[in-house]
């Protein structure tokens, strides 16, 4: 049986199975060379992934485009969120260049949170989209996006552009989206997903949950059963981490055998595709999720 209901806090260090070796070499210099050299964003390193060396390290990353700051300022997350000015129109073109020089056969694009503009950010998401699928046409585009307010004409902006998976993130348990997100709203991004799979049911939709914040088996089964409502099809879950001391402390860290047991209930329950383990985040080894998921579509 799942221990989520325990909510002690942790005092001690990051348990053994949290603590790895930050691996480099050639290819991790060859995509944080690129990555700098034609000014561009990866959440791995804005989120502070811990994945970020491993998937550097095997050729991919994770594009953030609209900036490298936030308008919101959501309790778990390390990216900023002091905004200046509007995003840069080029980007698209430049992230499909690396796109190109990385050979990627799956990319990952996601964004900041921009409140600030009408359409969220649509626009430059399709622009994206686009780019890409003109410069490398057989690359795969999973797009991982805000909830752009609830505007349904921006999520159809981007849907027009036919991405391969449309992502986005419930992030955890509606009781804790006060403390958590207090500047998002649960049932917004349900709807979001539920409107994505209306507008476009051959496209997989895909969400992530962060576990030890504090959720309860029960809160966390009945997540799973509005994602489903909603038309969800492929679940990630993986371990909340601290980023600095002025965000959210860990309630608890979850076992790795915990996870697995998790997943395997989270399949049951009718998700197509689950990943599920400690080091687990919404894009970590998209393209072989996409591909199981795709199986049992």
């Amino acid at each position: 049986m799942s221990q989520c209901a325990k909510t002690d806090k942790i005092s001690v260090g990051k348990p053994r199975w949290l603590r790895r070796r930050l691996p480099t070499g050639p290819e991790y210099e060859k995509i944080r060379n690129l990555l700098k050299g034609n000014d561009l964003t990866t959440v791995c390193q804005e989120a502070k992934c811990p994945n970020q060396f491993e998937c550097y390290g095997k050729g991919t990353a994770t594009f953030m485009i609209l900036g490298d700051n936030c308008t919101r300022n959501c309790r778990f997350c390390a990216v900023g969120n002091k905004v200046t000015g509007l995003p840069d129109p080029k980007e698209p073109s430049r992230v499909a260049e690396a796109v190109v020089l990385l050979s990627l056969r799956y990319a990952v694009v996601t964004s900041v949170t921009r409140d600030d503009m009408a359409d969220g950010g649509a626009q430059l998401f399709a622009e994206t989209i686009q780019a890409i699928r003109a410069k490398s046409p057989k690359t795969l585009v999973e797009v991982l996006i805000p909830d752009l307010q609830g505007n349904k004409e921006a999520l159809e902006t981007i849907l027009r552009a036919e991405p391969d998976v449309l992502n986005h993130n419930i992030e955890t348990v509606a009781g804790l989206y006060p403390k958590v997100r207090p500047q998002a709203i649960y049932q917004r991004s349900l709807e979001l997903l539920r409107r994505a799979k209306q507008m476009r049911p051959k496209i997989p939709t895909k969400t992530g949950i962060m576990l030890g914040l504090g959720e309860t088996y029960v809160e966390l089964e009945k997540t799973w059963q509005d994602l489903l409502d909603a038309g969800c099809d492929i679940l990630t879950m993986g371990q909340y981490l601290q980023p600095s001391a002025n965000h959210l402390a860990v309630e608890r860290f979850v076992p790795p055998e915990e996870f697995e047991e998790l997943g395997e209930k989270a399949l049951a329950f009718g998700f197509s595709g689950v990943a599920s383990g400690p080091f687990v985040r919404s894009s970590y080894k998209a393209e072989k999720l996409y591909r199981k998921a795709l199986r049992r579509m």
